[in-house]
């Protein structure tokens, strides 16, 4: 990459394609019937010419056919190509896994900071665009740079690492469980509607000391945001107003959640960037979580060749779960990086101002990501990626998600426990009719309906234990301390040994005292009751 020397102007290096006059995708390649279209006014901020069709980041094109849409703006551009996110606001998506990581990793040049776009300086941002909720700028780790990033960033994380892994794989696996036993008789079920959106907010609004009963309204209004469709903004707001009462809640009366250790930070947040900063951990743990579970079930139900090498444990579920980061990682666009002053990035001129989004993606199926030989999305998902953690779906450099562990535990448990219990899952309808949300930033089905023909029991409740994290009540005895026990967790659905790195870590390693029998797996009967409220019983 080239930047220009300080205090001259940069201009589009020669033959750039995006400045090209005429250039762009040309009618017959418009996608899925979404033809591209023009900006208006007589030059675009990027110095791209009136003329030059912009490609739609939204709507059926980026829904039902991300890789082909990602494949053809490569082929059109190259690593970095110029989009549409709504009529008439541009930005650049970057495509290649080199330009990626350097867009990542260069904060200097490219900010998280999105004050510095130029679209709404220009007050060419409706204050109702449906883009506000993904792109306006809030006092957190997403939006900052620097020393006050690495203030939040720490928050954020020291606080995620006090969740006892343990005792999240126990609770994932309850909830799970009392969902699939919610379902009846009858033998179907929606894996998205029933499984994969109901799960991880039964756990997370455990985790963040939120009341059981705010789960469905609050998936509602994640899936609003997530979309950035038209309800998005009302979404946002009444979003934000429910985390506020939350933390109001917890600065008087804290409890061992995430919230109140957030607020015990030394960071010491205020409660405007406490709030902001659950918005994070709901929109983007929760979402991706969702995503992730949905993607991979799709994947064993769709994929002979990957459910036949998960099955036969040739694939390990961790190792699955990887497969699925890279073929159809949950999100699959981010929002972004803003230029600080005129460069270059992979052959294409970006000016100060202009917006960068991360083709998380699309970076992943570039060629220079696969090896020799490799041929873009066609090669991924062949045996030899698995296990491999060099994909971009977690993102790079000091913005890579802090959560992604505690996410992986919610995933792996959802998936084995689903495949421990109905191991006959078969899908209910053709391949083909499985449709997407139109999302530019999650991919997402909206429904994967199955069928089953019976159920196998829950596995039996672990032998009690003693508690890894609270002192022992009374002196042990020679009776008392010789009894051991085992994890929540006997083993994979799959009967091999449990593959995730989590579940090798010590429930010791936590920074905070536990109360005592929080180490025991979750009483069935409340969450056979919660389940049962969930689906309306």
């Amino acid at each position: 990459m080239t930047v220009p020397e300080p205090g001259t102007t940069a201009v589009p290096p020669p033959g750039c394609p995006a400045h090209a006059a005429g250039g762009g995708i040309p009618p017959a390649a418009a996608h899925d019937g979404v033809p591209p279209t023009a900006a208006h006014g007589g030059t675009l901020p990027g110095g791209l010419p009136v003329g030059v069709p912009l490609t739609p980041l939204y709507g059926s094109a980026v829904a039902d056919d991300p890789h082909g849409l990602y494949a053809r703006l490569r082929a059109q551009y190259g690593p970095v190509a110029p989009i549409e996110l709504e009529p008439g606001v541009e930005s650049w998506l970057v495509l290649g896994y080199p330009e990626l990581l350097e867009l990542t990793r260069n904060e200097a040049l490219f900010s998280k900071d999105s004050r510095r776009w130029r679209v709404p300086a220009e007050g060419r941002l409706a204050a109702d665009s449906r883009l506000q909720p993904m792109t306006s700028w809030r006092p957190t780790l997403l939006n900052l740079d620097g020393a006050e990033h690495q203030r939040l960033r720490s928050a954020v994380a020291d606080t995620l690492a006090r969740v006892d892994h343990r005792q999240l794989r126990e609770t994932t696996e309850a909830a799970a469980d009392a969902l699939i036993d919610s379902w009846g008789p009858d033998g179907t079920a929606d894996l998205v509607a029933q499984y994969a959106r109901r799960l991880p907010l039964l756990v997370f609004t455990q985790l963040l000391g939120l009341p059981d009963e705010a789960g469905a309204h609050l998936i509602r209004l994640i899936s609003h945001i997530a979309d950035s469709g038209t309800e998005s903004v009302r979404a946002n707001q009444e979003f934000q107003a429910l985390l506020v009462d939350l933390v109001r809640q917890r600065r008087t009366t804290p409890g061992a959640d995430l919230t109140s250790w957030l607020l015990a930070h030394p960071a010491a947040l205020t409660d405007e960037e406490a709030v902001h900063h659950l918005v994070v951990l709901m929109i983007a743990g929760n979402e991706t979580t969702i995503c992730w579970t949905g993607n991979t079930l799709r994947l064993l139900l769709t994929d002979r060749r990957f459910r036949a090498t998960l099955t036969g444990g040739r694939l390990t579920v961790a190792d699955a779960l990887e497969e699925v980061l890279w073929r159809d990682p949950p999100t699959q666009n981010f929002p972004g990086r803003w230029a600080t002053s005129d460069t270059v990035l992979g052959g294409q001129f970006i000016a100060r101002g202009d917006m960068l989004v991360l083709g998380l993606a699309a970076a992943n199926a570039d060629p220079a990501a696969q090896g020799p030989g490799a041929h873009g999305h066609a090669s991924i998902g062949h045996a030899s990626i698995g296990g491999n953690r060099a994909h971009l779906a977690w993102g790079a450099g000091k913005h890579v998600c802090p959560a992604q562990h505690p996410a992986r535990i919610i995933v792996e448990t959802a998936v084995e426990t689903l495949l421990h219990r109905l191991p006959d899952l078969q899908l209910a309808v053709p391949p083909h009719e499985l449709a997407w949300r139109p999302s530019p930033w999650s991919r997402a089905l909206i429904s994967l309906p199955v069928l089953y023909s019976a159920f196998t029991p829950p596995r039996p409740p672990a032998p009690e234990r003693p508690s890894a994290w609270t002192p022992p009540q009374v002196p042990q005895t020679p009776q008392t301390s010789g009894a051991s026990g085992t994890s929540g967790t006997s083993g994979t659905a799959l009967g091999t040994e449990d593959p995730s790195p989590s579940s090798s870590t010590p429930s010791d390693a936590t920074s905070t005292g536990r109360t005592p029998g929080s180490g025991e797996p979750a009483r069935r009967s409340w969450w056979n009751s919660l389940a049962g409220w969930w689906s309306g019983r």
